[in-house]
């Protein structure tokens, strides 16, 4: 495992990289000794130092769920990261590329929490009765690790490549929807690109919450009511660029859009 002093210089590095939108090298090929307990001993310095300079915390996400995720990166277990009010945006946003390094966007859906929920024997039951409603979401992705190589420690170290947030207009209570079924078409400057189903995580998109809430428990932690809980792509990745307009179209859930400028 990483020294302390070794974690605090990393968490830097990466909160540098943010700020200048720009890649570090591998932590993995600087440290192969590195652990995933270091690597969200990583992410926790950078958090709480964010935290501590008045961003505010609004949720959390969860990565690497689905297989097309977990084929596009080579990681093979999902991982989680935090997310901050500065980083959601609404329906049609215009969002400034130059924000993000390794910008990508993927197909989710967001589920926000009506109850506090916890393990350690959380099951998808227990997270679809702690959840108020779902909503469709577009991730952004934005990693500060050169891709080539990289393994979960370095993205669990990098906040989960979590850059920001596009989310809908339409929210369904669990009740309301079959939301295995929910479907997705994602459009990038008017071209078809990706198409999935939202069973494609984990059998159900909330199964992830769940698990989420289970791992929270290893770190004497819960999921606090009023949290957003961003569940996990269902499609592959799709890169964007500056003056692409991108379209999700989730049929029952209504669409998406947004403009990267």
């Amino acid at each position: 495992m990483l020294q302390p002093e070794t974690i605090a210089e990393i968490a830097d590095e990466l909160a540098e990289a943010d700020r200048t939108h720009s890649v570090i090298p591998r932590i993995t090929a600087r440290h192969p000794e590195a652990t995933i307990e270091d690597s969200y001993a990583i992410q926790g310095v950078w958090r709480d130092k964010n935290i501590a300079a008045g961003r505010t915390l609004v949720g959390r996400k969860i990565g690497l769920t689905s297989k097309a995720m977990q084929e596009a990166t080579g990681i093979t277990e999902p991982d989680y990261g935090v997310m901050f009010d500065d980083t959601v945006h609404a329906s049609g946003a215009e969002i400034p590329v130059d924000q993000f390094s390794n910008v990508r966007i993927e197909v989710e859906l967001a589920f926000v929490l009506k109850a506090p929920l916890e393990g350690p024997d959380c099951t998808l039951d227990d997270a679809l009765a702690a959840i108020d409603y779902a909503v469709p979401a577009l991730e952004i992705l934005n990693s500060h690790i050169e891709l080539e190589g990289r393994t979960i420690v370095d993205t669990i170290s990098d906040n989960a490549a979590y850059g920001g947030m596009v989310l809908g207009d339409v929210r369904k209570r669990p009740a309301e929807i079959d939301l295995r079924w929910v479907p997705a078409l994602l459009y990038r400057n008017g071209e078809i690109t990706e198409t999935g189903v939202a069973a494609g995580v984990l059998d159900h998109p909330a199964t992830g919450v769940a698990w989420l809430a289970n791992k929270f428990h290893q770190h004497g932690s819960r999921l606090e009511a009023g949290e957003i809980i961003l569940a996990g792509s269902f499609t592959r990745p799709m890169w964007v660029s500056r003056g692409d307009v991108v379209l999700c179209d989730y049929g029952p859930m209504g669409s998406i859009t947004c403009h990267f400028i």
